[in-house]
């Protein structure tokens, strides 16, 4: 007798933590299907800074592009967001290779491409008008897929520009929303 009451101990602080652990990841999800939150992600890792000069958005071999670590990074946030209970997502994505290589390691859907998540590093002018046709895509979009995740793959600049927040390669950042689509709060996810 003794040892069989560590031994239910054991078991049920496993079970506990286990729990627990249920509980953390399906909050993540339900935000993401509330109808009020979306996730913004930076593309992972490509090494380098900018793009190089006379780059061509059709040409991918002219762009920087995600290195072997970058593609393990996206691959990985896959794996992440899976086990978050995120299988499947409305995936947007910028029209820069690293972008649309990124949203399509993360193996949640069909990748879209959306001239509001494109980089406007080149011209930073351009910032305001792209960052409000991006809150106005996920205006649209929550409202007519209220229930479906929605993931947009983008550049540090644009996220910047949205929530006021620089983020690293492969971060992600979870988005709470007004009917308008502008942000009200946000919280990092750095990348796993």
């Amino acid at each position: 007798m003794k040892f069989r009451l560590p031994f239910f101990l054991i078991i049920f602080t496993l079970l506990c933590a286990q729990a627990k652990l249920v509980i953390a990841q399906s909050e993540f999800a339900s935000k993401l299907q509330d109808g009020q939150h979306i996730l913004l992600m930076r593309h992972a890792d490509a090494p380098g800074y900018g793009d190089p000069q006379n780059y061509q958005m059709n040409q991918c071999s002219t762009q920087r592009n995600l290195g072997d670590f970058g593609r393990k990074q996206a691959k990985s946030t896959g794996d992440w967001l899976s086990k978050q209970g995120i299988d499947q997502a409305k995936i947007y994505s910028s029209a820069w290779c690293r972008c649309i290589d990124t949203a399509t390691l993360l193996n949640k859907g069909a990748v879209k491409k959306e001239a509001s998540l494109g980089s406007f590093f080149d011209d930073m002018s351009q910032a305001k008008r792209q960052t409000d046709e991006l809150i106005k895509l996920i205006a649209a979009e929550r409202k007519q897929h209220p229930n479906m995740p929605i993931i947009m793959v983008t550049h540090h600049v644009n996220i910047q520009s949205y929530v006021g927040m620089v983020v690293n390669s492969g971060d992600m950042v979870l988005v709470k929303v007004d009917s308008a689509g502008k942000p009200l709060s946000f919280k990092l996810y750095p990348s796993p």
